[in-house]
This record gives structure tokens, sequence and C-alpha cells, in this order.
């Protein structure tokens, strides 16, 4: 197991999810994002009550709750790739207070690009499984007349979504400019290629 303190940053579509399981099994880290933390300790019992009262209730989760399960999630883990967090000032100030981290990585990508890539995926109702128009339309015929397209991934709620994204987390990025820790990649190359540039930035960590 490799101790390196890896956050990645980047919008929804801009391939954090892909990158961060390759990194994690490519430098024996775990990989820890927030909704897996969310679910695995559902009923911990902190001051603003448990995650479950907000999950259940479809309400978002308190700072300082998502905090203390984040803490709670690194606390095990000799070295991590994080994914999903922090995702405002705050949480990225309570981030440096539990933690140093040996690199901070973010996926530059277009947000016309995250558009095309967000609204091309479609899903299989009766597996789950996610294609997308452009990249992975499956072989079979059968399968790819019965893909839909999923409410959230229409453009004008994937332009919210990158709105909000933004709005919040641009923040975010800029505190770890600031610090000098951050490392932008362009995040429109191949996935091959993106994850050659990650991995030479954690090495380089």
């Amino acid at each position: 197991m490799s101790d390196k303190k890896v956050l990645l940053l980047g919008a929804p579509g801009a391939g954090k999810g892909t990158q961060s399981k390759r990194l994690a099994e490519e430098f024996s880290l775990e990989h820890v994002t927030t909704g897996d933390a969310l679910r695995a300790n559902k009923d911990m019992e902190t001051e603003y009550g448990t995650p479950r009262e907000y999950m259940d209730a479809g309400e978002l989760v308190p700072d300082g709750l998502v905090n203390e399960i984040v803490e709670e999630a690194l606390s095990s883990a000799s070295g991590f790739v994080l994914d999903g967090y922090p995702r405002n000032l705050s949480q990225a100030e309570y981030l440096d207070e539990i933690t140093n981290l040996d690199a901070v990585i973010y996926l530059d990508v277009s947000e016309d690009e995250l558009v095309r890539r967000l609204t091309g995926r479609r899903l299989d109702p009766e597996t789950g499984d996610i294609y997308h128009v452009e990249f992975d339309m499956p072989d079979d015929d059968e399968i790819a007349d019965r893909l839909v397209q999923r409410d959230d991934d229409t453009e004008d709620v994937v332009r919210e979504r990158l709105r909000v994204y933004e709005e919040n987390t641009a923040e975010v990025i800029q505190y770890y400019r600031d610090t000098g820790d951050l490392v932008e990649i362009d995040g429109e190359q191949t996935p091959d290629e993106v994850f050659e540039d990650v991995t030479a930035a954690v090495d380089d960590a």
C-alpha cells in the first residue's frame, strides 16, 4: 500500500471517477468518495444527527456532518485518492486541518465538452449499464434500441449542474492554486493520456 494522499478535482463529466479508480489501483490507494463514505457511515452519530436522516429526506447533508464522515474515512487509510470533496472553501480549509495532501490534481475540461459528454450518456434500464452515443454504444441492436437518456442528463439540467458546480467549487480551485499545490491537467485528452499525466503528477509529489 502506498501512503500517497491525493485529491482529484474536476466538474461532473471531467472523468474523475474513471481516473480515481485507475489511480487507486495503480498506487494501491484507497478510493474515497463522499457518496460512498456517507453510505458506509449512514448511522454514524454526530452533533448534526446521522447522514441517514438527511439522505432519506432527500436533503443536502450539512458541511459539518460531511466533514466528520470524510475525516472518519481518511483516518483508516494510509494512502488515498479523494474524489467528490471538498465542494466548497470551508470544506477545503477543514481538509487542510485533518490531513496533509501530497498532490491536488484538477482535470480541466471546457463547459462545451462537459455538456457533450454528459448529454450523450444513455442508460440501459434493464441492467443499469451506462453507454455513450459517441464513445461507447453497445454492439447489440436490441440493447441499443432500449437505451434512454436520464432526466438529469438533458442539456438544460446539465448546464444547471455545471453552473452550481462552478459557483461552489471555483473558489476551491483558486484556493489550491493560491497555495501552489494545484496541478492542472488537460482533461480533454484521451483517458490514457490523462492517466499518464495524472500518474506523473502523483509520482512527482
